[in-house]
């Protein structure tokens, strides 16, 4: 793959523990560069009747030993060759698999420093292999969305882009822009034949249809960040009403402290659940209601603050009692934002009444038995997506970046359809399309800059 953009190989070799810093059975630590191999025979020892030197090992193999420093056997490994470019980074690489415990961890990591590595800055295996042409700037995005997916959908979408279906779709888009400034540009060239009306009605068409693509594109941008980051959802009502219960039927655990007591949350709990493959970011409430205690007072404003920076509303309601004028007041209060009426305690006789507009968007449910909670989790997708989003019709989903080059994309190109359509002189549509086509080009990193990767790849975490 052709990346676009050009930038001069990397000469050192570099290493990072690739995974999660902890105790744990084995940890691995990955050496990338041209001295990557040379790096790792001069700290392993390796054993068995077989063994050969790291020098002269085949790519894709594995091999047994001791990492070795100053003559003293540091710990028992296993090496893995894999030489370029059929590597991640397109460079060679050396992985060494030691013992998990932190300290062992820390003296192999010394080890590989002191033959000659240098330690990794966060992202620069990525960046690597984006510079080296295994990857476009996006797809090297996903890599980071791949490890810090939260739900099956999310999971889904970072692999998607990962194998290009993003990079794909913009290439398109920016190969269709190119086409369209050539044409502009050869009539520059030769000024004597000015475009004719037919030929500009043409190009006029051809960007119209580039313009409703980025629509399209920019479309995306609210699906991507739920899946990305998730949505905030608070759940309110007055005290004894369920929301606590209500929480950990949706965690499927008991996380919130449950007690016929009313009052006992006395601060905002925040608990994560995948429903329907969408991260929801849970906030259990203090009861909203009028008190005197100072500690609850406290809890009851934190509830309404957290109400405020909430995406959804989850308004509990306890179905086995008598509709309060608290309750009608807070049902006023949120009617204008996205919420879902639960009404909770189906499983006992209802006494609850309510306006047919809230009834119409009640879900009952029975935070005892379970009855109810899995219309509530369609009901909560529904709310956040307007319709049911799989894995199968999941669209490309842009992040925060994309969106913004896509903005500048999209605002120079209505530029560039004005000024043909008021025969400005053609040098001015040609000056917009190129800022559209280099907006464009950034996505994958076609038209890319030092900052701009630097301030990319700095997100990721190290030994990736």
């Amino acid at each position: 793959m052709d990346t676009g953009y050009r930038a001069s190989a990397p000469t050192d070799t570099i290493v990072a523990i690739a995974t999660a810093i902890g105790e744990a059975g084995i940890a691995v630590l990955r050496i990338s560069g041209p001295d990557a191999v040379a790096v790792g025979q001069r700290i392993f020892r390796p054993i068995g009747h077989h063994a050969q030197p790291l020098s002269g090992a085949a790519t894709h193999t594995v091999h047994y030993g001791h990492v070795v420093r100053d003559g003293h056997e540091v710990d028992e490994v296993l090496v893995s060759i894999f030489r370029a470019p059929r590597t991640f980074t397109r460079e060679d690489v050396v992985e060494i698999s030691c013992h998990g415990g932190m300290l062992v961890v820390r003296r192999v990591l010394e080890s590989v420093l002191s033959a000659g590595a240098r330690s990794a800055e966060p992202g620069e295996f990525t960046q690597r292999a984006f510079l080296n042409g295994r990857l476009d700037l996006a797809q090297a995005e996903a890599v980071a969305d791949l490890i810090h997916a939260r739900t099956d959908l999310a999971l889904t979408a970072a692999r998607e882009q990962l194998a290009g279906r993003l990079s794909g779709r913009i290439r398109g888009l920016r190969e269709d822009l190119m086409g369209i400034l050539a044409h502009i540009e050869a009539h520059i060239d030769f000024p004597d034949e000015d475009i004719s009306p037919d030929t500009r009605e043409m190009l006029l068409h051809r960007l119209q249809k580039t313009v409703v693509f980025v629509d399209e594109l920019l479309a995306t941008a609210r699906d991507g960040q739920i899946l990305r980051r998730g949505i905030r959802a608070a759940i309110l009502g007055r005290p004894n009403a369920g929301k606590s219960s209500l929480l950990n039927q949706l965690l499927g655990h008991d996380r919130a402290i449950v007690s016929p007591v009313p009052g006992t949350t006395r601060d905002t709990i925040e608990e994560t659940a995948s429903i329907r493959g969408v991260p929801v970011v849970f906030v259990d409430t203090a009861g909203l209601r009028d008190s005197t205690d100072a500690l609850e007072q406290e809890g009851i404003r934190r509830s309404r603050e957290a109400a405020e920076r909430a995406e959804l509303i989850v308004h509990v309601l306890d179905g086995h009692e008598l509709l309060t004028e608290d309750d009608a007041r807070r049902l006023d209060d949120y009617q204008s934002r996205p919420r879902v009426i639960v009404v909770n305690k189906s499983d006992l006789p209802r006494r609850l009444v309510l306006s047919s507009t809230c009834e119409a968007e009640a879900v009952p449910v029975s935070c005892s038995t379970g009855a109810g909670i899995e219309l509530l989790c369609d009901t909560i997708q529904k709310r956040v997506w307007g319709g049911s989003v799989t894995a199968e019709n999941l669209p490309v989903t842009i992040n925060a970046r994309h969106q913004e080059a896509l903005h500048r994309a999209h605002e120079a190109l209505v530029r560039t359809i004005d000024g043909l359509r008021r025969n400005d002189t053609l040098e001015l549509p040609a000056f917009e399309l190129r800022i559209a086509a280099n907006a464009v080009g950034e996505i994958v990193g076609a038209t890319s800059t030092e900052h701009l990767l630097d301030m990319i790849f700095s997100q990721f975490c190290l030994g990736k």
